[in-house]
């Protein structure tokens, strides 16, 4: 089978290139697979190691100026290579496959996923299920309920998961905790409890929330939290925030990094506070570790946790709640470790690679298989 990915972003990309590079490095050395994707970003970069993947220049802009010609493009190299499959991966280069694939004699079959919480009730979006759709990938059960709802319930949808390298991301021996605790606050703070997070520092992403809870606790409870941030710095206003919560003490943010290990794995808790979300990888990630999750009741993040078993399910937006969870951690600080060993559980039966790569063949193999959509 030839493949190809799809994707629009010129950047990081976040849990969209995740998705893909994990697709990527587990097809490969089976089938014949090209990304397709603008040289800036961190698919191209990553792509461009994995054994037999071939990585093409492609961008997805919205001005008609540019998109004439990459869609034009993009069709000349979907004719001459003669995919047989193509996975799209956002809505802009799910535009560009659509106009490019018009009026083929034989398209490659397509197949979309949603990868975020975004309405699909657009113009847009109507032409792309009729015209550019052959089936549909939905990350969670909720992303799927929003699809049913739209155009997309006269295609085919299924609900995969993410699936992760769980040998990659596992619990971490104790003496690897206290060296990269040591390298975060220079200290390695055994009887202090660290929240961490590899989401980002985007304001929906909620760690200001957490603060915000953490700053209500009082002064000897607030004093034995932690908190590590991981995503691009934050700028001057978010930073004021901090200030204003008088909580530049207790938090500390490492940047963007290309391996979030050592950050979540100088932790106890992971959190996952976002205001919109789809599934999240990071809160996958944080629960392979043996990290119990700390998550809002957004989108599809519930789907990912126990509440009181793994982790805490709290509503968005709620610096009082989140306060609750951290003085209920103080009061049974051996719960921390109770939970994260359920996560760890959970993440071995439920979030494992090779599930989620089985199914997306599965998928694949359904779409090639209605040629009269064709």
């Amino acid at each position: 089978m030839k493949i190809l990915f799809t994707n629009f972003h010129s950047n990081d990309g976040g849990g969209h290139v995740t998705y893909i590079l994990s697709l990527a490095r587990a097809l490969s050395p089976v089938y014949d697979v090209t990304i397709a994707t603008p040289p800036t970003g961190r698919l191209y970069r990553y792509a461009q190691s994995i054994p037999h993947v071939k990585v093409v220049e492609q961008w997805y802009t919205s001005r008609i100026q540019k998109m004439a010609p990459e869609v034009g493009r993009l069709r000349q190299h979907i004719k001459a290579a003669r995919y047989d499959l193509i996975h799209i991966n956002g809505s802009a280069d799910h535009r560009h496959v659509m106009f490019a694939c018009l009026g083929m004699a034989k398209r490659p079959a397509l197949v979309w996923t949603k990868h975020n919480d975004h309405q699909v009730s657009s113009l847009g979006n109507r032409l792309r299920a009729r015209l550019g759709t052959d089936h549909v990938i939905a990350v969670s059960d909720y992303v799927k309920g929003m699809l049913q709802q739209s155009a997309y319930r006269a295609k085919p949808i299924t609900t995969i998961r993410h699936g992760i390298d769980t040998a990659y991301f596992a619990p971490v021996q104790p003496a690897d905790k206290r060296h990269w605790r040591q390298q975060l606050f220079g200290s390695s703070l055994d009887d202090l409890i660290i929240l961490g997070s590899a989401g980002g520092t985007d304001y929906d992403k909620g760690w200001l929330d957490l603060l915000a809870g953490l700053a209500a606790l009082p002064a000897h409870e607030r004093q034995q939290f932690r908190v590590v941030v991981a995503g691009a710095k934050p700028g001057p206003d978010k930073l004021q925030r901090v200030h204003g919560l008088n909580m530049q003490d207790y938090v500390v943010f490492p940047g963007l990094v290309d391996d979030v290990r050592p950050i979540l794995g100088a932790c106890d808790v992971g959190f996952v506070l976002s205001y919109r979300e789809a599934l999240s990888y990071a809160c996958r990630e944080v629960m392979a570790l043996g990290l119990p999750a700390l998550v809002s009741d957004v989108g599809g993040l519930p789907e990912n946790v126990e509440h009181g078993t793994n982790g805490w399910i709290v509503p968005a937006r709620t610096p009082d709640a989140i306060r609750g969870v951290l003085q209920r951690m103080l009061a049974d600080r051996a719960m921390i470790a109770r939970h994260g060993a359920a996560a760890r559980a959970m993440a071995a039966s439920d979030f494992a690679i090779q599930p989620f790569i089985d199914r997306t063949r599965e998928v694949y193999h359904r779409a090639l298989q209605r040629p009269s959509e064709h």
